[in-house]
């Protein structure tokens, strides 16, 4: 569903997003290529539409300098929408249409929502990128490869166990679970190897959804195949009866697990609607892994053009500190700008009013919102970053309610503009993107992540509680106290810290919305993981496997007698 949701409801000629990118004209993808500069043997067709870049060509490009980076972010996700992701590629195509070479980058759909409930991450309305009906199903198949990948470690650690055990695994502490790319509440906790001595040993095991894995992680910060390698063998997946880690590298199996992944690690070059270079590589979620497209998008992207506009999942709070504090250590990525994306819709959300109450003005709810958008600007600020206030525009705003909010960014000296990139495509967009071009050049750049990495994981979490979530103090679970003091043990207390956090609330507490102040995140579990080189802290009651809504995107979805995908957003 795209940002204006359901606009038939006003306007019965209003095309869906499907139908506005089936009827686009795409270039064929050695065009998009040529305009990159790219020569055929830096990429490979997938199709006439898509194309696997090969990662080789960044050491060819070692002195070319680097385009500019500009991160969009959000405000805390409702479900009035915010249209990140469209103003993402709304303002890749702007910055082309007043003369700046511009590339995209974006994360790659997970199925799981695409047929559940939270729709494709393709963009919407005139500001996607295409082809959409392949990027937001099965795509180059990345995601197969990874959840290959990983279950085939699952494989070979459950037959390492049956066949012996010689590394002592206790098939008790064993913490790599297997995964699948689609919501599957059954799967959430499992026991397998029943069946009797020939199926394994029975133990308890559970599915994760594939964007949570480790090696989705790990192909999203990976610099080279030989990185990859090495960080895929430096996972932790068990420990022994002596309380001894247990590595990949333990099973020699680091080289099979490359090996699956050896075409998915290369980015996938697409196009916008308006054929503004795409890349569309990785895609963890932001609210229960680092939330960033891959690091080798991003760079072979900031490469080729002059601009690179990429985005970080959910709000400021998720996708954009753990972009900051996570990806540009991982990828010596130095961020130019942010744009912070705000609907007004959602604002008011905030402020306490329901979906249902969302077509009306009501300026005090908006103004009760704003603390929301107050925040994420503040955790920008506390980066040392040049920030940019997006309006996404709605059919219902009303001229008040944006003069409201432009008014409350101007009178507190924040840089706003109003973005109709849904309905105009770029045009919609020259004057955010005019904006971000000006504010990149007059305000100076301090960019410092919030905290140092030899700071311990208590402080790490503390630093992210108090000055992005607004909270006052942590508490931990017993097993999470147990939990540190063998991080700290195993030396991994100097990895950065990847909190997952429902995406709804700066709290922990998916129903607080708004500002809310002086609560506690409470932490219930940290998981080491060594080979992404990040701790992983479970707050609250997120899941890493989601479920099925009661009403599943997939139920309106179908396609014809012609081969044409029908009810996909």
């Amino acid at each position: 569903m795209g940002d204006y949701e359901k606009m038939s409801e006003t306007s019965k000629t209003v095309k869906s997003d499907i139908e506005i990118a089936q009827s686009a004209v795409l270039k064929p993808i050695s065009k998009i290529a040529d305009q990159l500069g790219l020569d055929e043997s830096s990429w490979e067709p997938y199709g006439r539409y898509k194309a696997k870049v090969s990662v080789n060509i960044l050491s060819k490009m070692n002195g070319k300098a680097d385009g500019k980076v500009i991160l969009v972010t959000s405000i805390n996700p409702t479900p009035a929408g915010e249209g990140k992701s469209t103003v993402t590629v709304g303002l890749g195509q702007a910055l082309n249409k007043i003369g700046k070479r511009t590339v995209i980058a974006l994360r790659e759909p997970s199925l799981g929502p695409t047929m559940g409930m939270k729709g494709g991450a393709a963009g919407g309305g005139y500001a996607q990128v295409v082809p959409m009906e392949d990027i937001n199903l099965h795509f180059t198949g990345d995601f197969h490869a990874i959840t290959t990948a990983h279950n085939a470690l699952s494989a070979f650690l459950d037959n390492h166990i049956h066949q012996g055990n010689a590394l002592n695994i206790d098939a008790r502490r064993i913490v790599w679970k297997r995964v699948l790319d689609l919501n599957d509440r059954a799967l959430r906790h499992v026991i397998v190897g029943l069946g009797g001595r020939t199926n394994s040993v029975p133990r308890e095991d559970g599915f994760d959804i594939t964007v949570a894995s480790e090696i989705m992680a790990i192909l999203c910060l990976s610099e080279d195949i030989e990185d990859l390698k090495k960080r895929l063998s430096r996972m932790l997946i068990a420990y022994t009866y002596e309380g001894a880690p247990v590595f990949v590298r333990d099973l020699k199996v680091e080289g099979a697990l490359t090996l699956l992944l050896k075409d998915a690690i290369h980015p996938n070059l697409v196009q916008t609607l308006e054929n503004t270079p795409a890349f569309v590589h990785g895609g963890p979620f932001a609210n229960i892994a680092h939330g960033c497209n891959s690091v080798l998008a991003t760079k072979i992207g900031a490469k080729l053009g002059d601009y690179l506009i990429t985005e970080a999942g959910f709000g400021a709070d998720l996708g954009a500190e753990k972009f900051l504090d996570i990806t540009t250590r991982a990828g010596h990525i130095d961020p130019s700008a942010v744009v912070i994306v705000a609907t007004i819709r959602a604002l008011k959300m905030h402020g306490g009013l329901t979906k249902d109450e969302l077509k009306h003005e009501d300026l005090d709810a908006l103004a009760r919102g704003m603390e929301n958008l107050a925040c994420h600007i503040d955790t920008i600020k506390s980066f040392g970053l040049p920030y940019v206030v997006a309006i996404n525009h709605f059919i219902f705003d009303t001229d008040r309610e944006v003069a409201y909010v432009t008014d409350w960014c101007a009178a507190n000296g924040h840089p706003v503009a109003l973005s109709k990139v849904w309905e105009q495509g770029g045009e919609g967009g020259k004057e955010l993107a005019q904006l971000v071009v000006e504010t990149i050049e007059k305000e100076e750049n301090h960019f410092k992540p919030l905290y140092e990495l030899n700071d311990s994981v208590e402080d790490k979490i503390k630093a992210v509680v108090t000055k992005v979530y607004g909270g006052k103090d942590v508490d931990y679970s017993p097993k999470a106290r147990k939990q540190l003091k063998s991080i700290k043990q195993n030396g991994w207390d100097q990895f950065p810290i990847c909190i997952a956090k429902t995406q709804y609330s700066l709290s922990d507490n998916p129903k607080l919305l708004g500002r809310p102040k002086d609560f506690t995140i409470h932490v219930r579990e940290l998981k080491a993981s060594v080979g992404a080189g990040f701790i992983v802290v479970m707050t609250g009651n997120v899941l890493t496997m989601p479920g099925l809504p009661k009403q599943p995107a997939a139920l309106n979805m179908d396609i014809d007698k012609d081969g044409n995908v029908v009810g996909l957003f």
